[in-house]
């Protein structure tokens, strides 16, 4: 069953009989119902409650290679600098692990996909729109400081 605006009538619209759908007063829509957000099952929350757990032993080796830097201030700052860094890359591998940590290692590479996609300017190219950038924003700058100087003489000759 269609609905129509104007019964009885001939086509308004130019595109009518052409294989584009009019617009009708009114629309009788096939509705279906979808579950929208799937249930979770077991093994997706065990998942993100182990994430937790990962999450937390990411933030306590963060928090050991603070407190450990400043408890051993006294040691060599080499030694210092090798273990913060050892225990950045623990708690990056940890993090990785993650549901999170994976998505973002995803974004990464895609982001690094996308860098290689990039056309980069020859040297020519990136003097010559260096140069065009520098010049037009000294023009710029001289039109701004000249309408500030005119507009500031005009101001001290009201005012006196």
């Amino acid at each position: 069953m269609q609905a129509s605006s104007s019964i009885g009538r001939a086509a308004v619209s130019k595109t009518a009989g052409w294989g584009f759908d009019s617009l009708l007063a009114c629309h009788f829509f096939n509705i279906r119902i979808h579950k929208l957000i799937p249930m979770e099952s077991k093994a997706d929350r065990s998942t993100s409650s182990f994430d937790a757990v990962k999450w937390l032993v990411v933030f306590v080796l963060i928090a050991a290679g603070v407190v450990g830097n400043q408890y051993f201030n006294a040691e060599s700052l080499l030694y210092r600098v090798l273990a913060l860094v050892a225990l950045a890359l623990v708690a990056a591998f940890v993090a990785l692990q993650t549901e999170r940590g994976r998505r973002f290692a995803t974004l990464l590479k895609e982001a690094r996909v996308e860098i290689r996609k990039v056309v980069w300017p020859t040297r020519p190219e990136l003097i010559q729109t260096t140069a065009i950038v520098v010049v037009f924003v000294l023009v710029v700058a001289l039109m701004l400081w000249g309408m500030d100087s005119l507009i500031s003489w005009l101001v001290s000759g009201v005012i006196g």
